[in-house]
């Protein structure tokens, strides 16, 4: 199986406290990955670190060919408590910003990047809120809206902090049916979860993190009880709603 992300005794510390410790993984390509983990275990630190807005204290991150010789092979979508939705800017504006990447040295976008943004805001049922200011949307519209602007961006991996949190029911079964749909035309999704609950519905693969590495697999050998108990404690167990 191909790999799109590995990393090799990845380290990040935030002052003198490891966020996460001696991390290996490897991602394979065209399939959704779940990264799974308690409150503090690293999981968006993990996300950083791939990205490279953390320095590293250790370790490397490696990726797929598309990803290392074009920066517009990642799309990322963070978490919605880290997002100025103050800023004086449309939906349609903010998710037009997904095509800046493609675009010549003072090149500003032009019919073909105006199409791509309605056919994404299409895609997450959002056209009709075009012209609203971002922080006017409630907690799911806004998380459509950044899962737009991902997808107009046309990258080949995409990293998401949550993007279920704060969404409710028949938002997220939309979202991961194109989450799904993005995996089948041959894309790679990493997504930090914390649903214990759908991880064998949604996710092909699973990392399992605690600061370190526990476990990383497909999830039918991963997504153990064993594995969960060791990552999350009894609390793991707990979420599941199963007795240990």
């Amino acid at each position: 199986m191909e790999t799109a992300i590995q990393t090799h005794q990845l380290t990040v510390a935030y002052g003198a406290q490891p966020a996460i410790w001696n991390v290996d993984v490897s991602i394979p390509k065209f399939g959704m990955t779940g990264i799974l983990g308690p409150n503090g275990a690293g999981k968006s630190t993990f996300l950083k670190a791939i990205l490279g807005t953390v320095p590293k204290l250790s370790g490397q991150v490696n990726l797929h060919e598309l990803a290392k010789f074009d920066a517009n092979a990642i799309g990322y979508v963070p978490q919605r408590n880290t997002v100025d939705w103050d800023f004086p800017t449309s939906v349609f504006d903010l998710v037009m910003m997904g095509t800046y990447g493609r675009l010549r040295w003072f090149q500003r976008p032009g019919k073909k990047e105006r199409e791509a943004t309605w056919e994404a805001l299409r895609q997450v049922k959002m056209e009709e809120f075009a012209d609203r200011q971002i922080g006017e949307l409630s907690g799911g519209q806004q998380q459509r809206v950044f899962l737009a602007r991902a997808f107009v961006q046309r990258a080949s991996i995409y990293l998401m902090d949550e993007p279920f949190a704060g969404v409710d029911a028949s938002t997220e079964n939309m979202l991961i049916e194109l989450l799904h749909q993005l995996r089948d035309a041959g894309n790679t999704i990493v997504l930090v979860h914390h649903d214990l609950t759908t991880v064998a519905e949604y996710f092909d693969h699973v990392v399992l993190l605690n600061r370190k590495l526990i476990a990383c697999g497909d999830t039918p050998t991963t997504f153990t009880a064993e594995n969960i108990e060791t990552a999350y404690g009894v609390a793991g167990m707990q979420l599941l709603g199963r007795k240990s």
